[in-house]
């Protein structure tokens, strides 16, 4: 059972507030002239609707099976395959056109090396110009000092905010004690990860409308390519 399995008959409740990263991928999806995956798929919210705006086909790749059970039933009559697996361990058939990682799912990966890992199997997927598109938030001290130890009722699901600098790791512990970590990466961090995997930068924004990223944006939105 993945860690993630416990969260599958939450996640729409938990994820409720996030929309608006579905039409930029989708957008980036209907420029893909080739395969298009999407990696952590979870329940399918974004795969889903790619596949179902698009018409193209989607592969959909997650480490649990609750999570990818819910999809199933909800991909129904669509074009999205769905395979269980680590991310860590990619490996296509076909080089990809686009792969795509939302909803900061980038950060379950524990520190940069897991990180370097995935980025690395993700360039080897891609064919040469390739996309890789994900969103990660941007760090903040200030939100992490107002947040640190509350309690929050997020659409039902309450849960504790506990931030540990030291392991750059936010930990979510819902009210029955199921608990996910996220950790955090700066902008340098990023930078370094597309260098060694061989990525470079197409665009960096600092929202989903494709606002242009500053000192003040919260959001890193990338969209790279394969060299």
């Amino acid at each position: 059972m993945s860690d993630f399995d416990t969260w599958a008959p939450v996640y729409d409740l938990w994820a409720a507030f996030m929309t608006e990263d579905v039409g930029h991928y989708v957008s980036l999806a209907r420029e893909a002239d080739g395969p298009i995956v999407e990696l952590m798929v979870g329940n399918g919210r974004v795969a889903i609707e790619v596949a179902r705006e698009t018409g193209k086909p989607v592969l959909g790749i997650d480490s649990s099976p609750g999570m990818l059970e819910i999809a199933r039933e909800r991909a129904a009559g669509l074009p999205l395959e769905l395979r269980l697996g680590d991310v860590r361990n990619l490996e296509l058939e076909e080089p990809a056109a686009l792969i795509y990682v939302p909803f900061r799912s980038l950060l379950h990966l524990q520190g940069w090396q897991a990180k370097r890992d995935v980025f690395e199997r993700v360039a080897a997927s891609l064919r040469p110009g390739g996309r890789f598109a994900f969103n990660a938030f941007v760090f903040s001290h200030t939100i992490a000092a107002q947040l640190d130890g509350t309690t929050q009722d997020q659409n039902g699901i309450v849960h504790t905010m506990r931030y540990v600098p030291a392991d750059n790791r936010i930990d979510i512990e819902r009210h029955d004690g199921t608990t996910v970590s996220l950790w955090w990466a700066t902008r340098e961090e990023w930078d370094g990860l597309f260098d060694v995997a061989g990525l470079e930068v197409e665009a960096l924004y600092g929202w989903f409308d494709r606002r242009p990223f500053d000192d003040e944006s919260q959001e890193f939105v990338y969209v790279t390519r394969k060299r």
